[in-house]
């Protein structure tokens, strides 16, 4: 058994896991959760404008990391691994950025490819499914991009097939496209227009059609999911393993879409951090899901709470 912990720090939130990892019979390896904790730190606000790293977005993630360091020495955890991805990797100052983790936490943070920020997803989202429901499609939209990756379990093996990362996700289409509140119709109209170009890059290098079962795993959809069962509050036990259809998913996009921030406030669900750009967040899988259904049939989702950070947990250990 080893206990570990992983960080991962994307555009909008930082996440902390730490985990016990150990090799079941069929040499797959499975997590037991000590500890979870995430916050919106936004650390990519302005990026996509600028392409530097705001300093006040900085000041956060270091007070973020501050805490993550001592809950990870507290719960004893033996190796450690940040992995930084969309934000960090378009910015021009990111050395900062570096400079500031190796002082706080004691590691090196990695900058990881979009290729393998959407492997480490999938292995993170399969891992405890059943073999026999696959080939799998797991999508993860994020705050600066949005990953579609295909695969399957083989031998208690999580096997991506094909995989590819685009830059565009919640934070970068409402900075890009949806600046009013609420977005006029021309607004969500440019930003339906600059979605659908995105994606297409990736549906043109990831063979989804050989998929049977849609994963979508972070905040975006596990949020969707909290809205559309009506959650008083957020909870993580309820949001794991639900199945949202395609007409559920669309019924909740353009309630989101459309909405004001001051309405969406009023979704006991939904994390503050996230009431500004779950809007696009929304609009993006929305779009993912009528994809899926004109290109493999595919008709609902499964929404996991298990992703990145599951999957640099099990990377290390």
């Amino acid at each position: 058994m080893s206990r570990v912990a992983a960080i991962d720090c994307g555009t909008n939130s930082i996440r902390l896991l730490v985990a016990d990892v150990t090799e079941a019979f069929d040499g797959q390896k499975e997590l037991r959760d000590l500890h979870r904790e995430m916050r919106i730190v936004r650390l990519g606000k302005g990026v996509d404008a600028t392409g530097r790293l705001d300093p006040e977005a900085l000041e956060r993630t270091r007070v973020a990391l501050v805490d993550y360091a001592v809950a990870a020495r507290r719960k004893g955890a033996e190796r450690i691994r940040m992995v930084a991805t969309s934000a960090t990797r378009d910015a021009s100052n990111r050395e900062d950025f570096f400079a500031m983790v190796r002082d706080t936490l004691g590691v090196e943070a990695e900058i990881i490819s979009g290729d393998e920020e959407a492997r480490l997803s999938f292995v993170g989202a399969v891992g405890d499914l059943d073999p026999d429901d696959g080939p799998f499609v797991v999508t993860d939209v994020g705050g600066g991009s949005t990953e579609v990756v295909v695969g399957e379990l083989r031998d208690g093996a999580a096997v991506v097939t094909a995989a590819k990362s685009v830059d565009m996700g919640s934070v970068r289409l409402t900075e890009r496209c949806l600046p009013s509140d609420p977005p006029s119709d021309a607004e969500i109209d440019s930003a339906r227009a600059v979605a659908a170009e995105v994606l297409a890059e990736a549906f043109a290098s990831v063979p989804v059609e050989t998929a049977t079962t849609w994963v979508g795993v972070a905040g975006t959809i596990t949020s969707l999911s909290g809205i559309a069962q009506e959650l008083p509050a957020y909870d993580r036990e309820q949001v794991h393993g639900s199945t949202l259809t395609r007409e559920d998913l669309h019924r909740v996009a353009d309630l989101l879409i459309r909405s004001s921030r001051s309405e969406r406030e009023k979704h006991g669900s939904l994390h503050p951090g996230r009431v500004d750009v779950i809007g696009a967040g929304a609009l993006v899988v929305q779009a993912l899901a009528d994809e899926l259904h004109a290109r493999a049939g595919i008709d609902r989702v499964v929404v996991s709470e298990h992703d990145i950070l599951d999957g640099i947990a099990r990377s290390i250990a």
